[in-house]
Order: structure tokens, then sequence, then C-alpha cells
């Protein structure tokens, strides 16, 4: 279907990749790849205090909730890849851990031990406000759950925030 969509024959998907499971594990890569990447990139230009601020508010964002294709890959894909091979879930779980680690480096102060779960809970948080916020629509009931996504994992309340940048 992929192929054809592309207008291009299924021949040359596998000129491309050795099996649909290749392409899956290729696919969701790029993207936690991309989403880590902007992780780091906003991370750099701001003080270490205010990074993992930044990046929460960056993530529970209407515009990330409202494109689903340019956002995250765990709570666009998670579902799907938990009903994929063990290899696939092996290579998600792999990047899934890099993210985890990237936001585990926002706290430095913290046991690495600490900081971890601190980063599990925190993306766990808000790959479910996403989720949920994309289920409500793109109202205020959908507003009102990415901020107190926000709120759960900063501890402050915060009015839906609208990114300068693409969403995470």
């Amino acid at each position: 279907e992929i192929m054809r969509e592309s207008g291009l024959t299924h021949g040359g998907f596998y000129a491309h990749f050795e099996s649909r499971e290749a392409l899956v594990i290729e696919a969701f890569n790029y993207a936690m790849g991309r989403a880590t990447e902007r992780w780091r990139k906003l991370a750099e230009q701001i003080p270490p205090e205010k990074r993992f601020a930044a990046i929460v508010d960056s993530y529970l964002t209407t515009i990330h909730r409202d494109d689903p294709g340019h956002g995250c890959a765990v709570p666009t894909l998670g579902p799907e890849i938990a009903r994929e091979s063990p290899k696939t879930r092996r290579a998600f779980a792999a990047r899934l851990d890099e993210m985890i680690e990237m936001i585990a480096d926002q706290f430095p102060e913290m046991p690495r031990k600490a900081a971890r779960a601190q980063a599990i809970a925190a993306l766990s948080t808000m790959a479910g406000a996403l989720v949920l916020s994309r289920v409500a629509g793109s109202g205020e009931f959908s507003d009102e759950i990415l901020g107190a996504g926000r709120e759960a994992v900063l501890g402050r309340a915060a009015a839906p925030k609208k990114p300068r940048a693409k969403p995470n």
C-alpha cells in the first residue's frame, strides 16, 4: 500500500527494505531520533535550570497535539509497536531508552537512578496527556488535558502553550 501510494512498485520496496518490519523500524527510528535531536537543540539554547521545563512546554502544546505526523513517535506509534514483533519492540525500546536518558540528563543534581525514574515518569505522563488530548479533539477539554499534564510533570499550573518552533 505504501509503495502504491508513492507511485512505486512492490519490487521497489524490497530494493530499499528487506521486509515490512525493516520499514517500520526505520520509520520510527527516524521519527524518534528527530524528536530527541529537537530536545537536544532546544536544551543547548537555554540555561540548564530551564531545560526540562522547556522540553515539557514544547511537548505538551496544541501544535504538537494537532500535528501527530511531525511530533513524537511514542504517543503516535506506541500502541502499534506494542503489537509488532519482539525485534521491532526491542528496537523501539532502545530509542525510547535514548529519549529517557536525554530527559534524565536534565536532572544533573539527582543521582542517576532517581533522574532516570523522574524522566520515565515525565515522558509517561507527557505521552499519555498528548494521547488523551488528541482523543478529546481540539477544544477546551483537550487544552485542559494538556495543561494538567504540564502541571503534573512540572508541578505548576500552565495555560496551553503555542511554541515558536515545530513540536517534538
